[in-house]
């Protein structure tokens, strides 16, 4: 398995930044998880270049991190169809955005 990034890292971000500013934490997790694979992949990579360590352990690591990522990149893609955001400007859709303010603020009136 190849390794392929289906999100640029901006748009990891961009997924994070709406997920936070209408309290949607599930797509920021799963986005921060896919920034967190592709920071594991880049490391094992350093380290396979090393030839002071033993690459077949960090050529394991980084075939299974591939792997996961792919995993990953699959299951945000599918959230953000089933949650219907916008795919070019990854913005959440009005009607989740609307839902999130209404549980705030019902949140909030019984507090």
């Amino acid at each position: 398995m190849e390794y392929e990034e289906r999100f640029t890292d901006a748009e990891l971000g961009q997924v994070i930044e709406q997920a936070m500013i209408y309290m949607c934490a599930c797509p920021a997790q799963v986005a921060d998880a896919v920034r967190k694979l592709r920071e594991l992949y880049r490391y094992q990579l350093r380290c396979i270049a090393d030839p002071g360590n033993n690459s077949a352990v960090h050529s394991l690591i980084a075939q299974t991190t591939i792997h996961s990522h792919a995993i990953m990149q699959e299951c945000l893609e599918k959230v953000i169809e089933l949650e219907e955001w916008d795919r070019s400007t990854l913005e959440m859709p009005a009607g989740l955005r609307k839902r999130q303010l209404q549980e705030i603020l019902a949140d909030q009136d019984g507090k």
